[in-house]
């Protein structure tokens, strides 16, 4: 595998701009401190970020709290499978009614998917077989959440074909895998797991798959890097995942970064 993981992982970043695809910052873990992180993001060059929906309430909160950041939060709204409850029907009609009224304040439909971790996996499929038709009707890209389950998200992609991309949040898994996501016009979302040494097959997909098949992502205030277990994750911890991310490529910094931004404009039209 050719790339730079013997290397030291110091890169400037003073002159690279980023986006966190993937940053639950409305989250109540960060309200004591949310507009000083904010400040901080933007100074340190992170000058965008996607916050997911994960419930019908919350997705429409978000309206208020892109309102206060406009030029900074970009939104989406969607059922997170660990929230679903035996109401998920119902919930999912509420949310597409919204989508629909909101739609030209959103990004993308998500985040949505299926967990095996999660039980009732008949109700996982449906309702997320019902985010990619929402999807679809919108012209929207989808932020797709797998756990153990790329099997039953391809049997989704099946039934009901999403038609204008998205991201596949967190990926994990081989070259195969994530060629079979690029191929239905998907980037893989990359964040602190590359950190972690065990992770080596998805590293390893990472380092050699196209450069503009992926995006990067913190999952704040979830998803820590290697050392930071058990401590709440930040949007700013998007540097070091851009960082690790360098140190498995062979492409200069400023190729990756810039590659990297154009990539999450192209997908969420942002």
């Amino acid at each position: 595998m050719a790339h730079r993981a013997s290397q030291s992982l110091i890169v400037n970043t003073s002159t690279i701009e980023l986006i966190d695809s993937h940053c639950h910052l409305d989250f109540s873990e960060f309200d004591s401190n949310r507009g000083e992180l904010i400040t901080s993001c933007q100074q340190q060059g992170i000058i965008s970020l996607i916050v997911p929906g994960v419930s019908a309430q919350q997705s429409l909160s978000l309206l208020n709290f892109k309102a206060q950041a406009p030029s900074f939060v970009n939104i989406a709204f969607g059922l997170h499978p660990y929230f679903l409850t035996q109401t998920a029907d119902a919930d999912m009609q509420v949310l597409t009614q919204l989508a629909h009224q909101y739609n030209k304040q959103l990004c993308a439909i998500g985040e949505c998917g299926i967990d095996r971790a999660q039980p009732n996996l008949e109700l996982q499929q449906r309702i997320f077989i019902a985010h990619i038709a929402l999807a679809n009707d919108l012209k929207l890209p989808l932020i797709v959440h797998h756990r153990q389950s790329h099997d039953l998200i391809q049997a989704a992609f099946k039934q009901c074909p999403p038609k204008h991309g998205g991201v596949i949040h967190a990926f994990s898994g081989s070259k195969e895998i994530a060629n079979y996501y690029v191929g239905f016009g998907f980037k893989l979302g990359i964040g602190g797991i590359i950190s972690y040494e065990r992770s080596q097959k998805t590293r390893e997909t990472i380092a050699t798959i196209a450069l503009d098949s992926l995006l990067i992502e913190t999952d704040a205030p979830s998803m820590p890097l290697f050392g930071a277990q058990g401590q709440p994750n930040s949007p700013l911890a998007l540097i070091d995942v851009f960082t690790h991310l360098v140190s498995l490529r062979m492409e200069p910094a400023a190729v990756i970064a810039a590659q990297l931004r154009q990539s999450c404009n192209d997908i969420f039209r942002i």
